[in-house]
């Protein structure tokens, strides 16, 4: 009986897979969540609210193995690995600071439930990875859920991601978890 039960199981699992949403359309926004629009380089390159068909659905090659959190520069988009041959994970875009990450793999080194950015902007869920470039490099989301565009004349390494995205970036990671920056 334990057998047929658990046979079921996997049929249902494997029709299920076949017909529920991929990770990256789970974790795709509807819409920008900014009051000003996004920053200089944000979501829009890779079209925030159209990503339907160009949603890369695995990291870049290169950004390598294991759990991690996979951040591109030039897409500015956030992968969350699993490691399990990277099948089963999130993506989503997110708004860059004035101040880069150093390109290669980091840990996280702080969490913070919440603070003041170094912008003047509060923010929540605060996950620490990098401190080079005089601006440490911080994934978090603005308490009021905007993304502006960085305050003129400062140095800030704030990577800003939706509310539902820090949340899951959140959950995902602790410290010394590994964070990969590439181009």
């Amino acid at each position: 009986m334990t057998v047929s039960a658990l046979a079921v199981v996997a049929v249902l699992a494997v029709q299920a897979e076949g017909t529920a949403s991929p990770p990256a359309a789970r974790a795709k926004p509807a819409e920008s969540p900014s009051k000003s629009g996004p920053s200089k380089s944000g979501p829009s390159k890779s079209g925030s609210s159209g990503e339907k068909h160009d949603t890369p659905r695995l990291p870049p090659r290169g950004s390598g193995e294991g759990r991690r959190v996979v951040y591109s520069l030039g897409q500015d988009r956030i992968w969350l690995a699993e490691g399990s041959g990277d099948r089963n994970l999130v993506t989503f875009t997110a708004w860059p600071g004035s101040v880069d990450p150093r390109v290669g793999e980091h840990k996280v080194t702080g969490r913070r439930d919440a603070t003041t950015g170094s912008d003047g902007v509060p923010v929540v869920r605060v996950v620490y990875f990098d401190n080079s470039g005089g601006a440490a490099a911080a994934f978090s989301a603005a308490r009021d859920g905007s993304s502006p565009e960085p305050a003129p004349g400062k140095k800030t390494g704030a990577i800003r991601l939706r509310s539902k995205d820090s949340q899951s970036l959140w959950s995902f990671v602790e410290v010394g978890t590994s964070v990969v920056v590439v181009r």
